[in-house]
């Protein structure tokens, strides 16, 4: 290849990597003088905790087991119903995302679900549904695929508006359609464990069997709707059961990842009542 050519694939390269890099971060660090009161200020990244990680994983751990629990009486309620009547008739609760808001309102003491945005163009949002939201507590997860700061995800990036940037710079790609659905179910499906599945694929679908695992389509704030969540990130423990895992809305890009599953939850900064929308803020580092 000449140098002319060389040069002309580099220019090309980098007028497609002006016109997709914003995705890489999230929107409002890129507007940080124009919009500076929907940010969040933490002097370093390991003081961006809202709340202990411990209190993160407690919460997580009440909702998945009463999913589990669910999970296994639906599936002794199927066959009893299949040796006492045979095929026909419908399944208990398989599919029904209403299961799994059971299981939040009973294990949470609240029930969120996406619907159409109060904001003006904004589309889908997330809402509580149902009962009383505490301060510090976790609201939502953000599901997809986890890429260390080295991997790839340009091809992934393009005109994807859910790829969440995480303060050491890996990132989570939060596109239930397209390539992202295609990689998440694949890397989903390479990393089981015999009968165990590590993480969960129904996210991608319109019934996710784990409620909170629709923070992708919480909305940023504005000036006028203030934050009442905040993003923060959660390792997850090797201690979390194996036997939970399958409620994880997240995966590892590689097999050979040499660090803990990341998540990132969505954590109540006040009181949040039926009714209201969730609206988040992004965390900044200052010096």
């Amino acid at each position: 290849m000449s140098l002319w050519m060389f040069r002309t694939v580099v220019k090309r390269f980098q007028n497609k990597w002006r016109s997709y890099r914003h995705r890489f971060v999230p929107w409002v660090v890129l507007n940080l003088s124009k919009n500076e009161k929907t940010l969040r200020h933490v002097t370093e990244p390991s003081k961006d905790k809202l709340v202990p990680d411990e209190e993160v994983s407690r919460r997580l751990l009440k909702l998945f087991r009463v999913l589990l629990g669910s999970h296994h009486g639906e599936i002794r309620a199927a066959h009893t119903h299949f040796l006492t009547q045979g095929t026909s008739g419908e399944d208990t609760c398989g599919g029904d995302p209403a299961c799994g808001l059971d299981a939040m309102l009973q294990s949470l003491g609240f029930c969120i679900d996406r619907k159409p945005s109060t904001l003006p163009f904004a589309g889908t949002g997330v809402f509580v549904t149902k009962g009383l939201v505490p301060k510090g507590a976790t609201v939502a997860m953000y599901p997809g695929t986890v890429y260390q700061a080295y991997e790839p995800i340009l091809l992934q990036s393009i005109r994807n508006p859910f790829v969440f940037r995480c303060i050491d710079g890996v990132l989570i790609d939060g596109n239930d359609k397209g390539i992202s659905k295609m990689v998440f179910r694949s890397c989903s499906g390479r990393d089981r464990m015999g009968p165990f599945m590590m993480s969960d694929t129904s996210w991608l679908t319109e019934s996710p069997q784990n409620p909170l695992a629709v923070g992708q389509y919480v909305n940023n704030c504005s000036n006028n709707r203030p934050a009442n969540v905040c993003y923060q990130e959660y390792d997850v423990p090797d201690k979390f059961p194996i036997e939970l895992r399958q409620y994880l809305p997240n995966v590892n890009y590689s097999l050979d990842t040499q660090r803990p599953l990341r998540c990132v939850v969505l954590v109540a900064l006040r009181d949040i009542r039926a009714g209201e929308e969730l609206f988040s803020n992004y965390y900044t580092i200052v010096h």
